[in-house]
């Protein structure tokens, strides 16, 4: 954590060129990554904070943060090198992005409410930052609305769980995971909320839901997503890369490390609520993407729909009445959904990156046409991408999403099979996309448009591999995480 943030103090102050900085970051994220992937299970800090409210700050990485943390790696990376290739880095985009990598691995790796909330808000500033300076023309309107909804989602966060603080004595998750599967967590919220004359019940419920909307502004769900697509659009590509690829994320992992074992108690009551709002979520997001004619704003659009997904396997497992091999296909799901989500939306916008480049700007559906004649390589990995997301047998993301709907389908079968033309609505733009961007005649403009370099087919080459390798071998990233995915099912409601 503290490493890239004396690298980002680093270029701040030097005089180092915006080229070499970028170079300089692209390698460290991809020395971090091997670091970080060389550490495994186990490793630990704890650092005593405020030690009589039993406040600390603690630090570990599992299974779970562990391929969370590497994910941050890789897309940082692709980032990078995006910005080494088409010329848009600074020094200042390249700090900011080290800034932003330090706060994530905090997110992915606390085990207390405190340094958990601070690195969610650490997070915020150089996003906002990133969009609003180097952004489109839009970006001041965009990145204010991105700032402000979040922080409000992050408010609500922080009052919920001062609650329980003051309640319970402790913010540690794993104390407060164990209190809530044993039922005690109501009781004591019962206590010291007795005089509003509400139950313990009703006080965590109303907590739950606080701690919902937090998260749901950023994972994104249908209607707290309305800052994602304008932001997505004026951002430039590389930041765009690291909003739907790892601020996302970060949201569906503290789902599954906080908001479920968490508040166990009180989930098979808002279960419906979450479900409803999920499928939503899918739909919309569908829908919309269908509608649009800029090709960012429709991979924006495409993002909300596929983490629709996740929210519905994880309002499944809120439920309550699924056994324990539903939850635990859902909970796997979803982790496989976000890893490989991730690797497949950078890949995604890593190749329209490389179309804006070529294209001085251009991103419409209409603006090309017939590329694959002039760029078949960059023809042939950018359509594998298109068809992982699709959902393709083989592909990464055909794995995650079987064992949602494997999850969801035995809870709530109706809201699931309501969520399943999503995916054909999905199909839909994908390929249309496809279609006209790089079959028929070939457009003017691309007539001496050159192949993918070695740098591109390098990023692409590592991305395509990490689509591939966990479509026939989900077990690749299973491995790691499983034996934390155990240890949060069996916190979680279940039926007996």
């Amino acid at each position: 954590m503290l490493l890239p943030l004396f690298g980002a103090g680093f270029l701040a102050r030097s005089g180092v060129s915006a080229r070499k900085a970028s170079a300089a970051t692209l390698v460290w994220f991809m020395v971090s990554t091997v670091w970080i992937g060389g550490m495994g299970n186990g490793s630990s800090f704890v650092l005593p904070w405020l030690p009589d409210a039993g406040m600390e700050l603690r630090f570990t990485i599992d299974g779970l943060s562990w391929l969370f943390l590497m994910l941050t790696g890789i897309v940082l990376s692709a980032s990078a090198a995006l910005m080494l290739i088409s010329g848009t880095a600074e020094r200042g985009m390249t700090a900011l992005m080290l800034v932003l990598q330090s706060a994530l691995i905090g997110v992915f790796t606390a085990r207390h409410f405190i340094p958990w909330f601070l690195c969610w808000e650490m997070t915020l500033l150089p996003a906002y930052f990133l969009i609003r300076l180097w952004g489109g023309t839009g970006a001041k309107t965009a990145a204010r609305r991105f700032m402000l909804m979040t922080l409000g989602g992050s408010a609500l966060l922080l009052v919920g769980f001062l609650a329980i603080q003051v309640s319970v004595g402790t913010m540690d998750f794993q104390i407060l995971a164990t209190r809530a599967h044993d039922g005690l967590l109501a009781d004591n919220l019962q206590r010291s909320f007795a005089f509003t004359g509400a139950s313990g019940h009703s006080v965590l419920t109303i907590i739950a839901l606080m701690f919902f909307v937090g998260l749901a502004v950023k994972l994104p769900v249908v209607p707290f997503h309305a800052w994602l697509p304008n932001a997505y659009v004026e951002a430039p590509t590389p930041v765009t890369m690291l909003l739907t690829g790892l601020l996302s994320k970060m949201a569906v992992f503290s789902m599954l490390r906080i908001f479920l074992p968490v508040f166990s108690e009180v989930l098979p009551a808002l279960a419906p609520l979450l479900i409803w709002l999920a499928v939503l979520t899918i739909l919309l997001g569908a829908v919309a993407a269908m509608a649009q004619t800029d090709l960012k704003r429709m991979l924006a659009y495409s993002s909300v729909n596929h983490l629709g997904y996740c929210a519905l396997a994880l309002a499944a497992v809120a439920h309550g009445t699924g056994d324990r091999a539903t939850v635990t296909a859902a909970v796997s799901g979803t982790v496989l959904q976000a890893f490989n989500h991730g690797i497949i939306a950078t890949a995604l916008f890593f190749g329209l990156g490389l179309l804006e480049q070529r294209g001085k700007g251009s991103r419409g559906l209409n603006d090309f046409g017939g590329l694959r004649t002039r760029m078949p390589v960059f023809t042939g990995a950018f359509g594998l991408a298109v068809f992982a997301s699709l959902g393709l047998p083989g592909l990464s993301g055909f794995v995650g999403e079987f064992l949602m709907f494997r999850g969801a389908f035995a809870v709530t079968p109706g809201a699931t099979a309501l969520a399943v033309p999503g995916l054909l609505f999905t199909a839909v733009f994908l390929l249309r996309m496809l279609r006209l961007v790089f079959w028929g005649p070939l457009c003017e403009r691309a007539t001496r448009w050159r192949d993918l370099n070695q740098l591109e087919r390098c990023v692409f080459a590592l991305l395509i591999l990490l689509i591939v390798l966990p479509g026939l071998s989900p077990g690749v990233l299973l491995n790691f995480a499983n034996p934390d995915i155990v240890k949060l099912v069996d916190l979680l409601p279940m039926k007996p």
